[in-house]
């Protein structure tokens, strides 16, 4: 064994690199910080569209026998448009020959602008009774409305019965309706008709005290006289029939812009407008009706007089722009005004966003499912292909091979490793390349080599450079046209390095893959680990090594033409993910790239959050370093261009746009158990993880692994497939905001022993 002086025992200055990975850790905080916020503002824009679209909290009417012994019996036997003065109710009742014409659940866009247009070419007003989510989503149509001179109601934000809601709940509808009233069309209104109402007679126990709080707090409510049962589709001469008072009977009628198909209100309406007209009819709003009351009684005349040309004077007084508010209307100032304005912004961008999330959904949904089975079909392919008996990649390779071991402070890891290296069964020389370890990792490998008989071993020590440099230290000193590269907390099983060294025996060949296994694995996080390799990495090679793109050599173990990685000018230090470099290098040399399932290696993984969060950045951040680098491929020709036009895309597809968009399938899922439909939600989840265990049971088989970690895959995909999703969004956002990381040392605990010691 032959060593080479270490470095004196001086303290020493930070290196460049040192300094640089520091600085560079002071700036990951803000990116995390801008990563959590797009994740909170996405979930926030979901929850948002969701309350728009659906109902929120429970509906629970109907209930029977509610009974309206409290209701005061002038209530139940008045008029359709109930008001409190001076803590009293009061009804009022549409003069006779007079049609308060109103709409409920609006605004759509597709029937409510046909509804203005009817109004506007007969000079009809009428009242609408907006629900406040549909103002928020469609505020032009609201401001229309107002604009021509028609009066508009709150009919809740939700369309919920207020009936069995508590107080705050109550407050929020009719706060939130005026806020989208407010930024749709400047105004808030006073006017307010309940979800599910119809006439006076069937205010119960429930609905009273909710129309007397509102009351008090200056609302009016209103009812209706005669119901269209437009929404029944019963047919358009129904419709006119049904909405038509008795008589000469003043009524306040009901009618739909929106809840369904009112293609038959469109068609009824300007029928049923001109039937009225000539049975001597007049239209007004519910303001209308109101003034015209009040001002017959302070003249002292009949409630029904004036009230006509009281209408005709509010419609003519807006369409001429002297007046632009209805009586009901008031004007939106102050903190309700941009409260308003943010709401109908917020719901502009959540009505935006959420159509686009939905196609991206499809287009993952399509890709995650191709790659599934792409994976299941070419795997399968190369192991039949692999594990035929007349397969062989040449006459067996028995030379000896140098193992270079980069070590930074691997006091843990590093005897293990020697140990491992010691059962080898093919002939090796080892070369620890110390890179200015602080922990005695090199003083640790010569005793361990020592202890072992391994004269076979040289410990090189190095000023602090990074891998990168320690790997190409090791390359230079490497005595053979071989050379096989592992991390200093890897161990080999005894055939380990005699199965990968095989496949050079091709010519072709200028580097091989080998499978990392994680040992540490009887932990929870561990075990998640031990999924996502067997899965994630080692079924994701046997397809691109049938493609012939393999796009990465693990670091843990990857075997290497000597001549080959100088040719490539060795390791280089421009990316963080080296193995990815060197190998896109190699491919782009014309080099063949394999995988050897055979050759395992055992490694630590990570044992805490923090240091698989800090693993995964590194290796995504590199990844995207690395693509970038090697841009130029894709317009290259040959064995470059091969790999840009068909590794690069894939790398791209599969390792960066899908898994930064696959949080859109759990998104939409907990979105469709929230506001849609639970059970079909789950099912569907159900479903696509169905999927994935049967390629991660295949994966299974073919490594011959035990199927029981499989039993955390359920919870890997409620929490560890989470943190890799944030992990490479945070990678996407330092790439994009022109970060530099550098390389960062992982804590370990050489928990994982010689192979022997690692059951499966």
């Amino acid at each position: 064994m032959t060593t080479t002086t270490p470095s004196r025992g001086r303290r020493r200055a930070p290196t460049r690199i040192e300094r640089a990975a520091g600085k560079a850790a002071a700036l990951q905080k803000p990116r995390v910080i801008l990563a959590l916020l797009l994740l909170l503002g996405l979930t926030s824009v979901m929850l948002l569209d969701g309350y728009l679209r659906a109902e929120v909290g429970g509906d629970e009417r109907v209930r029977d026998g509610a009974g309206s012994s409290k209701v005061p019996d002038k209530i139940l036997n008045g008029g359709p448009i109930i008001s409190f003065r001076g803590g009293q109710a009061t009804t009022t009742s549409v003069p006779a020959k007079t049609i308060a014409l109103t709409f409920d659940d609006g605004p759509n866009p597709t029937y409510t602008p046909q509804v203005l247009k009817i109004l506007k070419k007969y000079d009809v007003p009428a009242t609408f009774f907006l629900v406040g989510s549909m103002v928020s989503r469609y505020p032009g149509i609201v401001q229309d409305m107002v604009d021509q001179g028609d009066e508009v109601g709150i009919h809740t934000f939700t369309h919920v019965d207020l009936s069995y809601q508590s107080d705050a709940r109550i407050r929020r509808e009719m706060t939130q309706t005026q806020l989208a009233l407010a930024g749709a069309a400047g105004i808030t209104t006073t006017l307010f008709r309940a979800p599910y109402s119809s006439e006076t007679d069937a205010i119960d126990n429930y609905s009273w005290p909710v129309y007397k709080k509102l009351g008090e707090e200056g609302y009016t409510s209103v009812f209706v006289d005669t119901d269209s049962d437009d929404w029944k589709k019963p047919g358009v001469s129904k419709i006119v029939q049904w909405a038509t008072p008795s008589g000469t009977s003043g009524a306040s009628v009901l009618m739909h812009d929106a809840g369904g198909d009112r293609e038959q209100t469109i068609k009824a309406l300007p029928e049923y407008i001109e039937k009225m007209r000539a049975k001597g009819y007049t239209f007004t709003t519910i303001s209308g009706v109101v003034e015209a009351q009040n001002t017959a009684a302070r003249a002292g005349q009949q409630a029904n007089a004036p009230t006509g040309a009281a209408g005709g004077q509010l419609r003519g007084g807006s369409r001429n722009g002297t007046d632009r508010l209805q009586a009901a209307h008031r004007e939106a100032t102050g903190a309700t005004l941009y409260e308003g304005k943010a709401l109908v912004v917020a719901v502009a961008v959540a009505e935006y966003t959420v159509p686009t999330l939905s196609v991206g959904l499809v287009i993952v949904g399509v890709a995650v499912m191709g790659r599934f089975g792409m994976m299941l079909i070419l795997a399968r392919r190369h192991y039949r292909l692999r594990n035929k008996r007349r397969f062989s990649w040449g006459p067996t390779v028995t030379r000896p091979v140098t193992v270079i071991v980069p070590a930074y402070n691997e006091k843990e890891c590093i005897a293990n490793t020697l140990e491992s290296l010691a059962r080898s069964t093919h002939p090796i020389e080892v070369v620890v390349v110390d890179d200015g370890s602080s922990d005695g990792t090199s003083e640790i490998a010569r005793e361990a080599a020592r202890s072992l008989g391994m004269t076979n071993v040289r410990v090189i020590r190095q000023e602090n450079a990074g891998k990168p440099a320690a790997l190409n230290n090791g390359v230079r000193s490497a005595s053979h046209d071989i050379v096989v590269m592992m991390d200093g907390d890897t161990v080999f099983e005894p055939d380990t390095v005699r199965q990968l060294v095989q496949p050079f025996a091709n010519p072709e060949v200028g580097a091989v893959a080998g499978n990392a296994k994680v040992g540490n694995r009887d932990t929870v996080i561990g075990a998640w680990q031990h999924i996502e390799y067997v899965m994630g990495f080692n079924l994701d090679r046997r397809m691109y090594d049938l493609l012939r793109c393999m796009p990465t050599i693990p670091g843990a173990i990857g075997a290497f033409r000597r001549e080959a990685v100088l040719q490539v000018g060795g390791m280089s230090e421009d990316t963080l993910a080296e193995d990815t470099d060197i190998t896109i290098a190699m491919h782009r040399a014309g080099r063949r790239v394999v995988y050897q399932e055979h050759a395992r290696a055992w490694t630590e993984a990570p044992g805490s959050l923090k240091q698989l969060w800090s693993q995964r950045y590194r290796w995504s951040y590199g990844t995207m370093q690395a693509l970038w680098k090697h841009r130029k491929s894709l317009t290259d020709k040959g064995p470059s261009g091969r790999f840009g036009r068909v590794g690069m895309p894939l790398v791209v597809i599969f390792q960066i746009v899908t898994p930064v968009f696959a949080p859109l399938i759990d998104v939409f899922t907990a979105y469709s158990m929230i506001f849609v439909d639970f059970r079909a939600a789950l099912y569907a989840w159900l479903a696509v993880l169905g999927v994935q265990l049967v390629c991660a049971a295949y994966a299974f088989k073919l490594d011959k692994e035990k199927y029981r970690y499989l039993l955390m895959m359920p919870l890997q995909q409620l929490a560890y497939r989470q943190m890799m999703y944030l992990v490479l969004i945070h990678s996407c956002i330092t790439a994009l905001t022109g970060g530099r990381l550098r390389w960062q040392k992982l804590k370990r605990t050489g928990e994982v022993g010689t192979p022997a010691g690692v059951g499966r």
